[in-house]
């Protein structure tokens, strides 16, 4: 962990954002309750005997131990949401846990392993019990074209921003999103040359005016794959370092990819630049949906999330240490 000069220096520089996040916080909350014609449905659900493919894969009880989880169901704009919030009863102080794409199956095993260690509260996107598709990313409960769940962070869409970050707390917590993605990068996104032409649309060697990578100068895992890193937002005109725990993560060797935010495409990351959010989105390269593929995956988004945790977790908490496959 950071020590206590650091952690002093940390907390005056994130008092404007604090503070900022409060406002935009109650704002977000009268707008929602303003609009919601239905409140919230939310439910106590014991995660053993849940229908869905995520708990399916993990049914012992031990995982569970500490951690209730509550299933919240809205409707707003013609789209019914369904979400789970997994919550350490023991460590209830911890990060904001974000898992957005449900087809995206590492991310929920890393939550759960994150959750479990430096506590806090995981918010997961629930699109249905099947997530083995690619089908899955998209929330279909909607009249017209399915929604991607990290597109609809936007100030018209209060009620689903306020009950994803219900939990986000004053001071606010710490964000970390998770995400897999696909493997290299499209080379026509990219002013950087692809040495292996992919599909993907973010990678540390993908480089335009949006996205400023930041490579690991030793390569080592679990930034040894151009897929695994770290992204942090910042405001448009403000330099990168601006990005909170932005100093703290460059001063490692790790892959780092710096998001210059204008206007928001929707995803957290605009949303949490614009309104002054400490965010991290830790990614890795997708590797399927077989236990093999998933533990990979998981693997190396652990490693990378005990990394942000002890140069950035604001609590203490057990070094996750998993096996370098």
């Amino acid at each position: 962990m950071v020590g206590g000069a650091d952690s002093k220096k940390r907390a005056l520089a994130g008092s404007g954002w604090r503070w900022l996040a409060c406002v935009c916080l109650a704002l977000i909350a009268g707008a929602a309750a303003s609009q919601s014609a239905d409140p919230p449905i939310m439910a106590t659900i014991d995660p053993l005997t849940i229908a869905d493919d995520d708990f399916a894969r993990n049914r012992d009880p031990e995982v569970w131990r500490d951690l209730a989880v509550q299933q919240i169901v809205f409707t707003e704009a013609s789209a019914t949401w369904r979400l789970w919030r997994i919550a350490n009863t023991a460590k209830p102080a911890g990060p904001l846990w974000v898992v957005t794409h449900d087809n995206e199956n590492a991310t929920f095993a890393a939550a759960l392993t994150a959750v479990k260690s430096w506590g806090g509260v995981v918010m997961v996107v629930d699109t249905g019990p099947v997530d083995t598709r690619y089908d899955a990313r998209f929330n279909a409960e909607v009249v017209g074209k399915p929604i991607d769940p990290n597109r609809n962070f936007l100030e018209t869409r209060p009620v689903y921003v306020a009950q994803m970050l219900a939990d986000l707390g004053d001071p606010a917590r710490l964000i970390i999103a998770l995400h897999t993605n696909a493997p290299d990068f499209d080379p026509n996104l990219s002013d950087c040359p692809a040495l292996r032409p992919g599909r993907g649309a973010i990678s540390v060697g993908l480089c335009n005016s949006r996205y400023q990578p930041r490579p690991a100068a030793k390569r080592q895992w679990p930034f040894d794959d151009e897929d695994s890193l770290m992204l942090l937002p910042h405001l448009n005109g403000q330099p990168r370092a601006s990005a909170p725990c932005g100093r703290l993560l460059a001063s490692g060797d790790y892959n780092l990819v710096f998001e210059r935010v204008g206007y928001s495409d929707g995803s957290l990351s605009n949303y949490a630049a614009q309104h002054g959010l400490a965010y991290v989105n830790v990614e890795t390269e997708e590797r399927g949906s077989s236990p093999t593929g998933i533990a990979l995956a998981r693997d190396r988004l652990v490693d990378m999330i005990d990394k942000v945790m002890q140069r950035c977790g604001p609590v203490p908490g057990v070094a996750l240490r998993v096996p370098r496959r």
